[in-house]
């Protein structure tokens, strides 16, 4: 577990503008797909990629963007931590969850007859 302590940053004026910025520049990348029809595809669709690249760092030079990198700093550490099943002991729970699976469909399935039996039975049908 991680015991840091947890640094409240506000946000200043000069990350509004950032985030304004980046903003700009990701609906910049999106106008240019639009307006230029005459250029490839590709190379529309790479500016569109750039333009939110661009974005995404100028977002991760504001406070909340680097409380992003920290939270997924931390949330890879954490996952260094996990002690992942071997390939036998995946195959095993994925063969108790089909039959478990199988079974309850047919007991859902043995409900729904009887179910529809009953109403028939009292419909006169």
């Amino acid at each position: 577990m991680n015991t840091k302590v947890e640094n409240q940053s506000g946000t200043s004026v000069l990350d509004y503008g950032k985030y304004a910025l980046a903003v700009l520049i990701a609906a910049a990348g999106v106008a240019v797909f639009y307006m230029m029809p005459q250029w490839s595809g590709v190379i529309r669709g790479l500016l569109v990629a750039v333009g939110f690249g661009l974005a995404l760092v100028v977002y991760g030079l504001t406070a909340k963007g680097r409380e992003a990198r920290e939270f997924f700093s931390d949330s890879l550490f954490e996952l260094r931590k996990v002690v992942w099943p071997t390939r036998e002991e995946s195959y095993r729970i994925t063969g108790m969850v089909l039959v478990v699976v199988l079974l309850i469909s047919l007991i859902l399935s043995g409900f729904d007859f009887v179910i529809s039996w009953l109403i028939k039975l009292l419909l006169g049908s």
